[in-house]
């Protein structure tokens, strides 16, 4: 059942999507970012509401309460394609992700996130790849966005963490921005690499903003790891069991 379940929802993607982002291509030139944003997040919340009834995959939010009312870096765990889709939809302001440039080539996919108001980063730039996304950045913030990272760069297996480079740190310490830290067990549902998938509870956590001011990359990558991957193993207990039992 869960393998038809999941078949059903790649149609879904074919039926939907292709339609869809045509609509949004046309559409766009006609409207402003704003605007071009939410026709977007649209389509994300079409897709909660598709793995819901499709898939049975529900999801339930904790600590709404931290997120701030001005400027912030989203830095959140990685685990599936779930939350790249769910955030949009879920997040009370546009947010901005940070991809590589290659994406704008991807048909109707790509072509649509390059209507939009992303941070893309330019590998051929080299060193001045970073400055120009902090330039970027700072315009997103300063037109009330929200910029979002993945400090795992890739996504993790459940119950393991990966390596949690600095370039989220050094972006919000030089775009002067509280970075607010976010955990979720979204690989429970939509397991990296997997076709199917399962019916379950989504948990988000997110935590309280951390001021960035007077701390380096290090430090301030160091406090979005910690609390992360302790939050991980409050909300998914069962998924770290076996650090127990080495322990």
């Amino acid at each position: 059942m869960r393998l038809l379940r999941s078949a059903l929802l790649m149609l879904y993607f074919a039926i939907y999507t292709v339609p869809y982002g045509t609509m949004c291509i046309l559409c766009f030139p006609l409207l402003n970012a704003h605007r071009r944003y939410w026709m977007a997040a649209f389509w994300c919340r079409s897709t909660l509401l598709a793995l819901r009834v499709i898939n049975g995959i529900r999801y339930e939010i904790i600590g709404w309460e931290n997120l701030p009312d001005g400027p912030a870096v989203l830095l959140s765990k990685h685990q599936s394609a779930w939350e790249t889709i769910a955030f949009p939809a879920l997040m009370p302001r546009p947010l901005c992700y940070v991809f590589k440039r290659e994406l704008l080539f991807i048909p109707f996919f790509g072509w649509t996130l390059g209507l939009l108001k992303m941070v893309h980063i330019d590998r051929k730039q080299g060193k001045d790849a970073f400055g120009s996304v902090i330039r970027q950045g700072r315009e997103r913030l300063a037109d009330g966005s929200w910029v979002i990272m993945f400090p795992e760069g890739t996504r993790t297996p459940v119950g393991r963490s990966g390596k949690y480079k600095t370039g989220g740190a050094r972006f919000a310490i030089g775009a002067k921005a509280p970075v607010v830290p976010i955990a979720h067990n979204a690989g429970r549902v939509w397991p990296r690499n997997a076709f199917t998938k399962n019916p379950g509870i989504v948990t988000v956590s997110i935590g309280p903003a951390i001021d960035t001011d007077g701390l380096s990359p290090d430090q301030l990558n160091t406090r979005v790891e910690k609390w992360i991957e302790a939050e991980m193993r409050r909300i998914d207990p069962s998924a770290y069991s076996s650090e127990a039992v080495s322990a």
